[in-house]
């Protein structure tokens, strides 16, 4: 059963916001769907899938392992990071989720099987940099009273040409936080690079006599000497990885002391991405936690990678509750009693609704 069509689909939600989905279906009529890295809606991965399309036809569905390279070499000066890895990830994505149709089995029992099936998260808070302390508060209150999360992430949103705006400001918000949730509730605060290397180390130490579980990002992502310094400096462990697409970049973390690793499946070549840097992630003893933001494929995608890892000891990641997407899946993953759950549907599981979906499409509606 090969491949006879794909579709890179600019997508447009009624509730604003647009994705970059890719719809690839074999020689039966059934299709995978898959997602790239939402990074200025996606248009510069939907042009690359765009031109690799006409590699795909064809081809078996089953050989996402011998596609994803082929492909990555193919068009390699494109990369290997950036909108290069978010198209590949769109398309690994979409052919396990064909694949698992196919076979008529859920991804994460073809990715090896499940430790848990029912996953909790954490709320992944943004816009808290603009915030005075009070809102800060208000908002995760809110966040916590409407879908009881196991941890909450606030998350800064740094300007990344400015550093040190406001720590002390910073610093208030990080306590009053932990004033609201308690002593023993697991907290993680993510500047978005915000700081120098002096501003990260203040910051650290306030938030290691705060408990927080770890400091994300706290210097610009492509100065890896800066997470060394920062790390060896503070004992609440670093996290970082949401901006590295490839091994090499994820073992540069590894090496400049970063505890906890957080590639992204939209960003990162999808589960054959994921699958490497888990592998590289466990010989080296550190936590894969991946990052995800996105509130249907890429989160529930997510969610079938990381139920399979043993040594998974974070909640997954929840930070769009918005439903903007909700009117084109028949059943899009809503957290319940602080869980998600995932189903023995094969492939990613998701239903869709084709009069909605198609009328989501750029050009279609």
């Amino acid at each position: 059963m090969n491949i006879a069509h794909v579709e890179p689909l600019a997508m447009r939600w009624p509730r604003g916001g647009r994705s970059a989905f890719i719809r690839i279906t074999a020689e039966d009529g059934t299709f995978g769907l898959g997602e790239a890295s939402p990074m200025y809606d996606g248009r510069a991965s939907l042009s690359i899938i765009t031109d690799l399309a006409q590699h795909l036809v064809g081809a078996d569905p089953l050989d996402s392992g011998v596609i994803q390279d082929t492909l990555f070499h193919r068009a390699i000066k494109l990369g290997p990071d950036g909108a290069l890895a978010g198209a590949l990830a769109a398309i690994d994505i979409a052919l396990w989720d064909l694949k698992g149709k196919l076979l008529g089995k859920p991804i994460y029992k073809l990715l090896g099987g499940a430790w848990r099936t029912e996953l909790p998260f954490y709320a992944s808070i943004g816009g808290n940099g603009v915030r005075g302390v009070e809102e800060v508060v208000a908002e995760v209150e809110a966040w916590m009273n409407a879908i009881d999360p196991s941890m909450v992430k606030i998350r800064f949103d740094a300007d990344k040409t400015t550093r040190d705006a406001d720590i002390e400001g910073d610093i208030a918000k990080a306590t009053a936080v932990r004033e609201l949730v308690g002593d023993g509730f697991p907290l993680a605060f993510d500047s978005n690079n915000g700081y120098s290397v002096q501003g990260a180390i203040r910051v650290g130490r306030a938030l290691e006599q705060l408990g927080y579980t770890w400091f994300e990002e706290p210097v610009q992502s492509y100065h890896k000497a800066n997470f060394e310094k920062v790390a060896s400096a503070i004992d609440v462990p670093v996290a970082a990885g949401e901006q590295e697409y490839t091994l090499a970049g994820v073992q540069a973390l590894i090496d400049a002391g970063v505890g906890i690793i957080q590639a992204d499946i939209v960003k990162t070549g999808g589960f054959t991405g994921l699958c490497h840097m888990a592998a590289l992630t466990r010989a080296a003893g550190v936590d894969f936690v991946p990052h995800q933001t996105q509130p249907v494929i890429g989160h529930i995608a997510n969610m079938h990678f990381v139920a399979t890892l043993l040594h998974s000891h974070s909640p997954v990641e929840y930070s769009d509750r918005s439903g903007r997407q909700d009117e084109v899946f028949s059943n899009p993953p809503r957290p319940k009693g602080g869980r998600f759950a995932l189903t023995d549907a094969p492939g990613l599981g998701l239903q869709i609704n084709e009069a909605a979906f198609d009328a989501c499409i750029l050009g279609q509606s």
